[in-house]
């Protein structure tokens, strides 16, 4: 099996950084092409909303944060050429797989919050629900403890 392509899904936290960095180390082993993903969850917009921000003001907000988030990765990745850089709307774990078709990744690499068992039938997983449908391998990385 060969990796030529591997997306990276970050989300900010000290797992997705584990992963980022684990990520681009194999993408330099195998001479890969690398691009990094981050999804904003709609879900998140009520909490804002609630608190009088508006539809359009959160969503320039989430996009600028997102593209800061994978530009400081990038810029920490020191890679040419750059990872490609992809900012999705929607359920984390279905734009994730999205983004894994439609790139073609042949690997992704995510970070995990390692949550218990209760949380994880109550709440589901981001990384579960990637697992559960990706087109291709996974590598999954908790955070450093």
């Amino acid at each position: 099996m060969s990796f030529k392509r591997i997306l990276i899904a970050l989300d900010g936290g000290a797992s997705a950084a584990r992963a980022a960095d684990a990520g681009l180390e194999l993408a330099r082993e195998l001479g890969a092409e690398v691009a990094f993903v981050t999804v904003v969850d709609p879900a998140m917009m009520r909490v804002a909303m609630d608190s009088g921000i508006s539809e359009a003001g959160w969503q320039a907000a989430a996009q600028r944060e997102a593209k800061n988030l994978l530009n400081a990765f990038a810029v920490r990745a020191k890679m040419s050429p750059p990872p490609l850089e992809f900012v999705e709307f929607g359920k984390p774990a279905a734009k994730i797989v999205e983004t894994a078709k439609t790139w073609p990744a042949d690997l992704i690499v995510m970070g995990t919050h390692g949550g218990n068992v209760v949380s994880n039938i109550l709440l589901g997983s981001v990384a579960q629900g990637v697992l559960r449908h990706a087109p291709c391998p996974m590598m999954v990385l908790r955070a450093p403890e």
